[in-house]
């Protein structure tokens, strides 16, 4: 994959905008301890990156601009979180094999992007915490059972009902980030060109 600078340029920024994302909304949601805050900063974080890649419609964008924002992680306060930093390099790998689909993406491979990015978030802690954490296969599942529970106000009679909502309220998330970066990144695109039109003009 060749990039021009003007490619790698707005890669840079698109992951840097990431980052400051994790680095100060990420901390915010953490000390209040927002229920599916995970959720929120997935979305808000793809939305960032599926943007980018609007700008930058080549295979392996994505994945630049998550490794930049992961980067940038280290610089949070408390250290290396290796937890979030395998998030976010995660998320961005999710939507980039799936955007990787098409040459230039679309609405749609936005959308689907953007649902499998954040549903990941619920797959994570099944990879993580075994791998990297030392936590059982048996203990990651309950505390994803009792989150769910808690969150959507659920008892345990109702597990398959929590398990569905609780899937289906992050595919809901995840399309509306595909939404919101496929309307914004033409939008933006639309008002550069017609800035450097006028540029011309003159």
């Amino acid at each position: 994959m060749k990039l021009s600078t003007r490619e790698l340029v707005t890669i840079a920024v698109f992951g840097t905008l990431w980052g400051i994302v994790e680095m100060t909304l990420g901390g915010v949601l953490k000390s209040l301890d927002i229920p599916m805050s995970g959720m929120f900063l997935a979305a808000v974080g793809l939305t960032v990156a599926m943007v980018g890649r609007v700008f930058v419609p080549k295979r392996g964008a994505t994945i630049f601009i998550g490794v930049i924002a992961m980067l940038l992680k280290l610089f949070s306060l408390g250290g290396v979180i290796l937890g979030p930093m395998v998030g976010i390099f995660t998320e961005a790998l999710v939507a980039e094999l799936v955007l990787s689909t098409r040459k230039k993406p679309n609405q749609i491979i936005l959308m689907l992007a953007g649902a499998l990015g954040v549903v990941w978030v619920i797959a994570q802690p099944f990879v993580t915490g075994p791998l990297l954490f030392g936590r059982t296969f048996f203990v990651v599942w309950l505390d994803f059972l009792d989150t769910a529970r808690r969150v959507l106000g659920l008892g345990d009679s109702a597990l398959v009902l929590v398990l569905g909502l609780y899937i289906l309220i992050h595919l809901v998330v995840g399309v509306l980030a595909g939404v919101l970066a496929w309307n914004v990144g033409k939008q933006v695109r639309s008002r550069l060109g017609k800035s450097s039109e006028k540029i011309v003009e003159l």
